[in-house]
């Protein structure tokens, strides 16, 4: 077990909006709640799989809905508390650790408040080594894991149990709920034991997002660039620098949908790019052609500084650069790919590996 103070969870918020691809709600927000959280309990506990036994019945807590709503509703906490005590009530059964299920953005983050709270360990995994706007996207449907019973609550104390046949169908049923309730909601689901999570999750993602937001402070007080950095930590790739100079956003659906157009700049001037995301960022286009697509990450870092800029920050004028990371393996298998590739999105392009276009000798 790790012990984890203010600066590990600033650190962890910054890198895991680097992993979320532009979604996972607000980083920021859900840093402050955890970090309130060390004020109130005292440390936040971490665990590795290895450290709890194989039985250990674990939930996901999580916001279900669009981002862009966090604008102005700030926080999910409550709902978060009312979907968990919801959810121990319909299982009846004593739960002992809490996971994230996407590692990316606030839903990494919040995991730790709710846990701090209830006097639980996080582990160091999470259902994704990404963000995805879906429920059932995650590696552990893959695995024929259930992400039902869902429990999705309002800041009220509303609750609504999601108990579907499989995990499309608790997708379908419960983003309805968030809808209700304003758009955005808390969630807590998967409940799962521990030696399942052990094949199924993609492991060490918290040490990660970690590393990458420390790589990222220290580069900056060091003068180094950050951007490097990223790349270096996650095996990623830069694929674009310029300025936005166009945002469309709508919520339709419980989804931030829209696109951002990207003038290049420098060695990509004369070039442009266009990014669509569905709260994540689905494909990166140059000139109209895809060159990054799910499931690999798409980030968009401010160029100066390596801050990670969610889709619903995104602004006209900001001077940005685009990478390009591998995805958890996982999800480059068949199952993987049926799940999550290019054609679930509409996307009538075939999956091309990020760095088989952008690594040294790569032709595009």
């Amino acid at each position: 077990m790790r012990l984890l103070d203010k600066q590990h969870i600033e650190d962890i918020a910054i890198g895991s909006a680097v992993l979320g691809t532009g979604g996972g709600g607000n980083p920021y927000l859900g840093k402050l709640t955890a970090q309130r959280a060390i004020d109130q309990y005292g440390l936040l506990k971490l665990v590795k799989v290895d450290e709890l036994p194989d039985d250990t019945l674990v939930v996901a807590p999580f916001g279900i809905g669009s981002p862009v709503p966090f604008i102005e509703r700030l926080t999910i906490d409550e709902d978060l508390m009312y979907a968990y005590k919801a959810m121990t009530r319909y299982l009846g059964r004593e739960i002992g650790a809490i996971m994230s299920a996407e590692i990316g953005g606030m839903n990494s983050v919040v995991p730790f408040a709710l846990a701090a709270r209830l006097g639980l360990p996080v582990l160091d995994l999470d259902g994704m080594g990404r963000a995805f706007p879906q429920l059932q996207l995650t590696t552990l449907t893959m695995y024929g894991h259930n992400a039902s019973p869902v429990a999705v609550a309002d800041e009220h104390g509303n609750v609504v149990i999601v108990d579907s046949i499989d995990n499309f169908w608790a997708e379908r049923l419960a983003r309805p709920a968030a809808i209700e309730f304003g758009a955005i909601a808390g969630g807590v689901g998967f409940p799962i034991t521990v030696g399942d999570l052990k094949e199924a999750a993609v492991l060490d993602t918290v040490t990660l997002a970690e590393t990458i937001g420390r790589e990222i402070r220290e580069a900056r007080q060091e003068h180094r660039d950050p951007i490097k950095a990223v790349t270096d930590t996650t095996n990623g790739f830069r694929v674009f620098s310029g300025r936005i100079v166009d945002v469309s956003r709508q919520i339709e659906r419980g989804w931030a949908l829209g696109e951002t157009t990207i003038m290049g700049g420098d060695e990509y001037a004369g070039r442009s790019m266009t990014i669509q995301f569905q709260n994540e960022h689905l494909v990166a286009m140059e000139n109209g052609e895809v060159v990054v697509s799910v499931p690999d990450l798409i980030a968009i870092l401010d160029s100066e500084r390596g801050d990670p800029i969610t889709t619903e920050d995104l602004r006209y004028g900001f001077r940005v650069t685009v990478l390009g990371m591998p995805c958890d393996e996982k999800w480059r298998t068949p199952a993987g790919l049926a799940l999550a590739g290019p054609d679930h999105w509409g996307y009538e392009v075939p999956f091309v590996p990020v760095e088989e276009r952008f690594a040294v000798g790569a032709t595009r």
